[in-house]
């Protein structure tokens, strides 16, 4: 049930950084092997099982990407690909209830100012560190962390949990 409710989100943030539905596959497997390991860890009070999976998919594509040493390689059809599927049957009100979910993010994604938006996206899209993004963008470390600050602060109140 876990992995019905949590992979498509946790593959798609995967395959967002990795940019390989190979490297997506595999992270997609570590991680719920990590989330079966840790899963006395987990505490609700700090946020829902889809959040805490998604992070566990994220920390694990990053940790893959810098391992690889190399700008994540792009999958000619993974935009056209759909994820891989369980066994279990999708609950269209789980899945319409992502939707919207991700409908609220990317509206408040586009309420953030051009120069906020582009560090989150460099964060947690490609995984990069702030003083990466400072070297990308050629903005000093400080700014850089101050709109990060900035942006997440925003999205917070945005989304009602500020």
């Amino acid at each position: 049930m876990l992995y019905a409710r949590c992979a498509r989100r946790a593959w798609a943030v995967a395959l967002r950084i990795l940019g390989s539905r190979a490297d997506a596959e595999e992270v997609l497997q570590e991680t719920f092997l990590e989330v079966w390991r840790r899963a006395r860890e987990y505490d609700p009070s700090r946020g829902g099982v889809e959040t805490w999976v998604t992070t566990i998919a994220r920390t694990r594509s990053i940790d893959r990407k810098r391992a690889l040493g190399t700008v994540a390689r792009i999958a000619e059809d993974a935009a056209h690909q759909p994820p891989p599927i369980s066994s279990a049957p999708v609950d269209p009100s789980e899945a319409a209830a992502l939707g919207q979910e991700q409908a609220r993010v990317a509206t408040a994604l586009r309420e953030l100012p051009p120069e906020q938006r582009t560090v989150v996206e460099l964060a947690y899209f490609e995984g990069l560190s702030q003083r990466e993004i400072a070297e990308r963008t050629g903005d000093p470390l400080g700014t850089v962390k101050t709109r990060a600050r900035l942006a997440l602060e925003k999205l917070a109140s945005l989304l009602g949990r500020g």
